[in-house]
């Protein structure tokens, strides 16, 4: 189909969203009863394959060199934004330092430094779904204004932590984080769920449970209640984000009534 990022206008429908792809994917809770969560195998990572997919609530998870798996987990991971709750210690450093945050200004550079291995924040071995044809799908994403990232810079303009993910009307889908220093991916996250708030983002889709996603304030859902909400949040009018990235907010703002300068 070539770019469709114009159907990120308004006018798209979530049974538009579903058929821009050409594969049928299988009703999650009809061919999965058991919620083992794998949904079906095959296809590929093109844009509007992806799109069609996420609208749907399914997801890649592979690693390389194995065939493309899609996924819609039982339960599902999930943060609404306005419920997130940085904790004490966290608003403290934002406070007394003079790092920033960014949106979309280096998401080659994050999901790379996603990629790379470490296993503080994920489970041994989750790195590896975040091969070369998973970054050239989500990079074209980018491109097309779906994916987007936000950074953390320390004082000296480094890039020490960040996150990335898709928007599609009213919810983000979350896909993964890094830092190379203490707490920066948490304020990226804050800084995620404030950006959210003042977009009209309603919910965080963070897909499968771990510890340090629950750490941040998130919870479960039944599979069945997430995909119910999907259709109203992907049809949902929200604000565009790839419109404001050149603007960068000192995180000792973050806890001010509206951070992020959006017009």
């Amino acid at each position: 189909m070539g770019n469709f990022s114009h159907q990120n206008d308004k006018s798209i429908t979530p049974e538009a969203l579903k058929s821009l792809g050409r594969y049928d994917f299988p009703n999650p809770i009809a061919i999965d009863p058991d919620g083992i969560g794998i949904i079906a195998m095959g296809g590929d990572l093109a844009p509007e394959t992806l799109i069609s997919a996420y609208a749907q609530g399914l997801f890649p998870w592979f690693n390389e060199d194995e065939p493309i798996a899609w996924w819609c987990p039982e339960p599902r991971c999930v943060i609404a934004p306005t419920g997130y709750q940085p904790s004490k210690s966290l608003r403290k450093q934002a406070t007394r330092t003079r790092w920033q945050l960014t949106l979309n200004q280096a998401f080659d550079e994050v999901i790379h430094a996603c990629s790379l291995p470490r296993s503080d924040e994920l489970p041994e071995g989750e790195h590896t779904w975040i091969h070369e044809e998973m970054i050239a799908a989500y990079t074209e994403l980018h491109a097309q204004g779906y994916a987007h990232s936000i950074e953390v810079w320390d004082d000296k303009g480094q890039l020490i932590g960040g996150l990335y993910g898709l928007k599609i009307g009213g919810i983000y889908f979350g896909e993964s984080m890094f830092h190379k220093a203490s707490n920066a991916s948490k304020l990226a996250f804050w800084g995620l769920t404030r950006l959210c708030e003042q977009s009209k983002v309603a919910l965080i889709d963070c897909q499968l449970p771990n510890d340090h996603l629950m750490s941040l304030g998130a919870t479960t859902l039944p599979r069945a209640d997430f995909l119910s909400q999907l259709d109203v949040l992907i049809s949902h009018q929200s604000v565009k984000w790839h419109n404001h990235s050149h603007k960068p907010l000192a995180v000792s703002l973050l806890d001010t009534t509206e951070p992020w300068q959006l017009k």
